[in-house]
């Protein structure tokens, strides 16, 4: 069962924009520290657009090595063969799972859709994670295609990244027959998803406060909600200074305030703007993360 928290990793640069190894090793012992139930390489908050494939292999490789905690590897691609190729890579590497997004750009039909996820999951033997983020890819998959899939047997949940609780609410209710988790894939509805029967959440936010993050499921799953929502409100400034600006911008800023290796951002993305900045460092002060 893919459940709890697991952030979505950010991938270090070097000085001369080479993967920083070390560092990637760093920022996976202070979030196991952290007490979080997984790693999530190469998803967008890894800059995975801009890795090369050979980037690609060697960061799953890396947070395979490093982690004693599940690696989820991102492999989706919007074109097949390549986003199999790569899980296939992954299950080879020693991956626990696969996070594959909905193909973007290409903005194929429900039947293109259901293929691209069918071809893949037929031809690994590994669990795969789908992830619906329509405001990156231009295409909504639909609660009644995940449900389809979800009957797949190597297909074990999706992250819902919609924004829309009634969305998730209708794949909870097509599920419910299936061994199928549904993970958060926006920071700020985490406890409402959880409150309707969501498993986790892949998190940017964890990146930074994972023990809050943490803290705030293992409150939900105790029954302890008034903890929870407490940790769900402290923590919403700095969800909303995790967003200012395009994801993972601020995030990598906010790992690099903490403390830990972050490196620049790979073009098309620059760097957060001035006043962006002093309101991440305050949100991040604010929760005790930073002096």
């Amino acid at each position: 069962m893919i459940e709890g928290v697991l952030p979505a990793l950010i991938t270090p640069f070097t000085k001369d924009n080479r993967v920083d190894k070390d560092g990637l090793r760093q920022n996976i012992e202070f979030l196991i520290d952290g007490g979080v139930s997984g790693v999530v390489p190469c998803g967008t908050t890894g800059e995975a657009a801009t890795l090369s494939i050979q980037e690609h292999e060697k960061v799953i490789e890396y947070a395979v090595e490093y982690s004693s905690v599940p690696v989820v590897a991102g492999t989706g691609s919007n074109n097949t063969t390549e986003a199999l190729e790569l899980t296939k890579f992954a299950m080879d590497a020693g991956a626990d799972a696969a996070l594959l997004i909905t193909p973007y750009y290409n903005k194929p039909n429900d039947n293109g859709m259901l293929m691209h996820f069918k071809t893949i999951a037929e031809a690994v033997d590994i669990p795969i994670i789908i992830y619906n983020v329509p405001s990156r890819t231009g295409i909504n998959l639909k609660p009644e295609l995940t449900a389809e899939l979800a009957k797949l047997s190597n297909i074990v949940g999706i992250k819902e990244a919609s924004g829309s609780l009634d969305q998730i609410t209708r794949i909870i209710e097509l599920t419910k027959g299936e061994a199928f988790n549904v993970l958060s894939g926006d920071d700020g509805l985490t406890l409402p998803i959880l409150s309707i029967g969501g498993t986790g959440v892949i998190s940017v936010v964890a990146n930074v406060a994972p023990k809050l993050v943490v803290s705030m499921v293992e409150a939900f799953r105790s029954g302890n909600m008034k903890k929870a929502r407490e940790i769900h409100v402290s923590l919403a400034p700095l969800i909303r200074a995790m967003f200012l600006e395009t994801n993972p911008i601020p995030v990598k800023k906010a790992v690099e305030l903490i403390g830990l290796p972050a490196g620049n951002l790979r073009l098309p993305l620059a760097p957060i703007s001035p006043d962006n900045e002093k309101k991440l460092k305050k949100a991040l002060n604010d929760l005790h993360l930073i002096e």
